[in-house]
């Protein structure tokens, strides 16, 4: 047997840490995580309390409890604390960036065409809005990192591009991006530059400071075991003052990041708690599972292809040469041809195999073909992708 296709050791005890379904396989961790159960005691801890005193949780120290928060993710993260602020996700990162850009006609945002469809829909708003327009750049899947950089610097329109938007790890088709060298590229040629990194924290090491893009956004309630609706915007310092909320507050006046934290009666509780994630992964050991996750979605992922009878080559792969492409916990499997001709197919796709093969997965539609997207977390076991392989291809066949 080949050494790539033996699965990792499960880490001991860790899928005890968490609440979900036993009788489901749940393979599809990036896309809303999974929240460890001290970690969600710890929420509802927080809860508890505002509830006992609504008007001294909210009154009383919180925006002290924000900026404690704040630098304790900012330096998991390797970014400085006072350049960062809370928020609920990328979505409403990105909505921030694009509205406190103060496009117009004439401007364009540029896309890679592995760009996440909410991002994507909140620039196709924001151009309709201010007479702007949206660009987007193929970017080859699997590709080395010197053609994806070359690829970018080739759509740069400086002058006319206002903001590239590019995935660190694209959703879609689990591609990871050399951000801090198209980070480089773009300040060379005078474009600001947003990097979405929805999957980065926990999953990748990271050092947000040195990546040097104007905004970096990163969601905790992925691979970092937050509650769900914790992400860290980080903005570079030309920008502190010209970033604005989507609804003005009290804390208005405050600057930056009060005004764009401060919500007023909104739910605090997970951003409170975010904390707790990080002591939940550190607990298991973030190296060791890293590890185990990486090599359980390779696994993952050979298995499956075997399975299904894909060649080799055509098995998307992270460019070996980039340091973070040992840790990617999420792999990309073409799917036969016809299976599903459009988003729509796809996700009805989706939706048999999580009814029928009890097995949560991600299928997409991309560049006119269907992709099965599988994860892998420390709660995942060796023999749930096993199955999915082999039931899978029978539901194909019929």
């Amino acid at each position: 047997m080949n050494a790539a296709w033996v699965p990792p050791q499960p880490l001991a005890g860790a899928r005890m840490l968490f609440s979900l379904d036993p009788a489901v396989a749940h393979l599809n961790h990036g896309a809303f995580g999974a929240v460890p159960i001290t970690v969600q005691r710890a929420q509802r801890r927080l809860r508890d309390e505002m509830e006992a005193n609504p008007t001294r949780f909210f009154t009383h120290g919180l925006l002290d409890r924000f900026a404690h928060t704040r630098r304790r993710l900012a330096e998991f993260l390797g970014a400085t604390a006072d350049r960062v602020t809370l928020v609920d996700n990328v979505t409403t990162a990105s909505a921030i960036v694009l509205r406190s850009l103060r496009l117009a006609a004439g401007d364009e945002v540029l896309l890679t065409d592995h760009g996440y469809g909410a991002v994507t829909l909140a620039v196709d708003r924001e151009c309709q809005r201010t007479g702007a327009r949206r660009r987007a750049v193929a970017v080859p899947l699997g590709g080395s990192s010197e053609d994806i950089v070359a690829a970018v610097r080739a759509a740069l329109a400086p002058g006319r591009t206002r903001l590239l938007v590019v995935d660190q790890i694209a959703s879609a088709t689990a591609q990871l991006f050399p951000v801090d060298r198209i980070a480089g590229v773009a300040r060379e040629l005078g474009v600001p530059v947003l990097v979405d990194a929805a999957h980065v924290p926990g999953m990748l090491p990271v050092a947000v400071d040195r990546i040097g893009a104007d905004f970096w956004v990163g969601n905790l309630h992925k691979w970092a075991f937050a509650p769900r609706g914790t992400a860290l915007l980080v903005v570079g310092g030309q920008w502190l003052e010209r970033v604005e909320p989507l609804a003005v507050s009290w804390e208005q006046e405050s600057g930056f990041p009060q005004r764009v934290e401060w919500q007023g009666t909104r739910d605090y509780t997970a951003w409170l708690a975010a904390p707790a994630g990080l002591h939940a992964l550190r607990t298991l050991g973030i190296d060791q599972v890293r590890t185990h996750n990486a090599a359980l979605a390779r696994y993952g992922q050979q298995v499956i292809a075997d399975a299904l009878a894909v060649p080799a080559d055509r098995l998307p792969a992270p460019d070996p040469r980039q340091p973070e492409a040992a840790s990617l916990a999420m792999r990309l499997i073409p799917l036969p041809d016809g299976v599903a001709n459009s988003l729509e197919q796809a996700r009805e796709l989706r939706r048999r195999i999580a009814e029928q093969l009890a097995t949560e997965v991600m299928v997409s539609w991309w560049s006119s073909r269907t992709w099965l997207r599988i994860c892998a977390q420390v709660y995942n076991r060796p023999q749930e992708y096993d199955r999915l392989a082999t039931r899978l291809a029978a539901m194909l066949r019929r």
